[in-house]
């Protein structure tokens, strides 16, 4: 039974007699009791319904359209609480935070829910296997798994819980029903590495077609680890050899699959002084979220609105200075990209600023880990010019505050300057050099 806080008029639900305050207890004859079960038994055009009211308890039939939304609003987006994750991961990047930071950012979740609504990695240990078989019958895929290795014993060991052996079985059950998947395998040196990621590799490559992507991610590692598992970051060895093996089980898949099912992340390469893959190596672009891909989508995409531009005799209507703030690890492509651009538009100038991580530790590299703090104490007393740019990623999804709670007002009160976010598309990013506003 779940609570309606409120119901949009006009809408079926409404025109049968749901009122704000009624309880939704079922949807022809299934119990409802979050947002999976909501948006899956209320697809049908027919709908009998039995909802709690102030009156007693009322049955009710109700027509509609197929997939025309119900019409209830409840307490929150997936109607019952958060799932919080039960694991005890020796590379937990939550437990790496510093004490002060706004509470929200300490909640681990494994929602399996947010796998399927927004893409979340989940780690299925939060699941029983009626978990499964729900998913199985909703026929609800994608599911992103976060599966770190498929030994189950090194499994436990790395999530310090006993069921996270349990919980590898799921892979199977989801593989025979049909389900997708994406993966990914956080690394740690020495751990979960060499012949245990082949191990690991090699026994997801079994689920395929299921299986649709394998992604390896390094660990990262702030400087706020004090009692936590000694972990060390990757080298320029310890990466080379990630990337070595998984280019030769790559190889393979695409003889045997004809996909190569399995990536490094852009962070392998970046810290082995390899050079990033072309576009057509990243297939589809299966594992953007992961950092799998990006940096060549990115330069793909700028590439061709350059291209562009230049075929339209597109110019620069007057001299235009900015500068672009962003992480250490994509300071290098940023400046080949403002580069690009400044030779193509003359009176445009553009300063890459990599912004080192001081809040967090000098090992994390990544754009969407830097704080306005960091920001401002590295920007300060710079001619920034015209406008501000920085990846929209540094903010939280209300585009308002940073990590540090700083505000983007306070970025722009304290540098005297304008801000711009710019997300990860590369047509945006030459938008935002130029100017242009859509």
């Amino acid at each position: 039974m779940v609570k309606c806080i409120g119901v949009e008029k006009g809408s079926p639900a409404y025109k049968a007699g749901v009122r704000p305050g009624d309880a939704l207890i079922s949807v022809n004859g299934h119990e409802i009791n979050d947002v999976l079960d909501y948006d899956f038994y209320t697809m049908e055009e027919t709908l009998a319904i039995t909802v709690e009211t102030a009156g007693g308890e009322r049955q009710l039939n109700i027509k509609k359209e197929e997939y025309q939304p119900l019409g209830l609003e409840f307490e929150s987006y997936l109607i019952d609480k958060q799932h919080h994750c039960k694991n005890k991961c020796i590379f937990c990047f939550v437990d790496q935070l510093p004490h002060g930071m706004r509470e929200s950012l300490y909640f681990k979740d494994d929602d399996e829910r947010l796998s399927f609504l927004f893409g979340n990695y989940v780690t299925l240990t939060n699941l029983q296997k009626r978990d499964i078989e729900r998913l199985i019958e909703m026929h609800i895929s994608p599911v992103n798994v976060s599966v770190h290795t498929t030994n189950p014993e090194l499994r436990v060991m790395m999530m310090k819980n006993p069921h996270a052996a349990d919980s590898l079985e799921y892979l199977r059950m989801m593989a025979d029903a049909g389900l997708k998947m994406n993966t990914q395998l956080v690394l740690c040196p020495g751990i979960n590495d060499g012949e245990e990621l082949r191990r690991s590799i090699t026994d997801l490559a079994k689920l395929y077609p299921a299986v649709e992507s394998i992604a390896c991610v390094p660990v990262g590692l702030t400087k706020h680890r004090e009692g936590l598992y000694p972990l060390e970051s990757y080298s320029q060895k310890t990466a080379q050899n990630v990337i070595d093996i998984v280019q030769e089980l790559s190889d393979n898949f695409i003889k045997e699959f004809g996909t190569r099912l399995v990536y490094p992340s852009d962070e392998f390469f970046l810290k082995a002084g390899q050079p990033i893959p072309d576009a057509d190596y990243y297939e589809e672009f299966p594992q953007l979220a992961n950092g799998v891909g990006m940096i060549a989508l990115t330069k793909q995409e700028f590439s061709q609105e350059l291209s562009r531009a230049a075929e339209s005799g597109d110019t620069l209507e007057k001299p235009r200075k900015v500068t672009l703030a962003t992480g250490v690890a994509a300071a290098p492509l940023m400046k080949e990209l403002a580069a690009m651009a400044m030779k193509q538009y003359e009176g445009l100038t553009v300063e890459v600023v990599p912004i080192v991580n001081d809040f967090f530790g000098h090992t994390v590299t990544v754009a969407g880990l830097v704080t306005g703090g960091d920001l401002i104490a590295q920007l300060r007393g710079r001619d920034i010019g015209d406008e501000l740019l920085i990846p929209s990623v540094m903010l939280r999804h209300e585009q308002d505050v940073f990590l540090d709670d700083v505000s983007r007002e306070e970025v722009c009160e304290q540098l005297g300057t304008t801000l711009r976010t710019v997300e990860n598309d590369g047509a945006e990013l030459l938008d935002a050099f130029l100017g242009i506003v859509w």
